[in-house]
């Protein structure tokens, strides 16, 4: 953390310097983080205790932290590209694309699990399953992917998550924020037809679309580092349980599997087809 201070005019720097860090106390690290909190969030459910338990929440709440962030930025970037600042939209997404790196090679962290150990306390876990993650799902919402159906069907969520939900089913995604690009830039986005158009126009002219062309790499980039993500995914579940129904009901990797060939901007793939 970086500290700084300011010495008044009617103050010594020794006063001045008391009045910050550990002398002031009035900030710490730990109370800046809440690490009291954070630490104190990892309960197990095995008794006697699994050792590996501790692992797999600890991997899933650090999921949960990095899909906040993503939430944060991906909106952050949606709203610029609405806003007309192409250059800060592409500057988030760059962002999310070294998160999403992140989330892919947190799954060999969880491989170092052998089946066994998952065994000793999986039953522990159920009715919970990754499938009631909230927050992955106003991602995949937020990114173009949305399924009003979930809503629906996950009868344990609180009034607050049904909420939160609800908006991003209803809010703009990041493929009406490109259409608007599209449009601030002369060109047409009315239809899927005219958008592959427009599309077809900026990769032939990437000097004049330079702009357009690169934020549309960018969310590709997403979509792409999305699917290694639920393809990472479903293959880990495979090797730690095998063909086995999920903890909340699903029916584990079959369930993932049906999830490979989702496409948050299938026109941008398709684009590649008509060059």
């Amino acid at each position: 953390m970086v500290e700084w201070s300011t010495v008044t005019t009617d103050q010594s720097p020794d006063e001045a310097f008391v009045s910050f860090g550990e002398q002031g106390a009035q900030l710490t690290y730990g109370s800046y983080l809440r690490l009291g909190q954070l630490l104190d969030s990892q309960h197990l459910e095995s008794d006697p205790p699994a050792h590996d338990e501790l692992l797999f929440i600890t991997i899933h709440q650090v999921y949960e932290l990095w899909f906040k962030q993503l939430l944060h930025e991906v909106t952050a970037a949606r709203d610029a590209m609405t806003g007309g600042k192409v250059w800060w939209a592409q500057h988030l997404l760059q962002r999310v694309h070294v998160i999403e790196r992140v989330l892919v090679q947190q799954v060999d962290v969880l491989e170092t699990m052998t089946p066994q150990d998952f065994l000793e306390f999986r039953q522990r876990l159920a009715p919970a399953s990754g499938f009631q993650s909230v927050q992955f799902r106003e991602l995949e919402f937020l990114s173009g992917a949305k399924d009003a159906t979930y809503v629906k069907r996950f009868r344990g969520l609180t009034e607050e998550e049904q909420q939160r939900l609800t908006a991003r089913l209803d809010e703009p995604t990041l493929w009406d924020a490109f259409l608007d690009v599209l449009r601030a830039h002369g060109l047409a986005a009315g239809s899927d037809e005219e958008v592959s158009a427009s599309m077809r126009t900026v990769a032939h002219d990437r000097s004049q679309y330079a702009a357009v062309w690169a934020l549309g790499e960018a969310l590709l980039q997403h979509d792409e580092l999305a699917a290694s993500w639920r393809a990472r995914h479903v293959v880990m579940v495979e090797r730690m349980i095998g063909a086995k129904s999920g903890t909340g009901g699903s029916s584990g990797s079959t369930y993932l599997r049906s999830r490979l060939p989702m496409q948050y901007f299938p026109l941008l793939w398709n684009l590649r087809s008509e060059l």
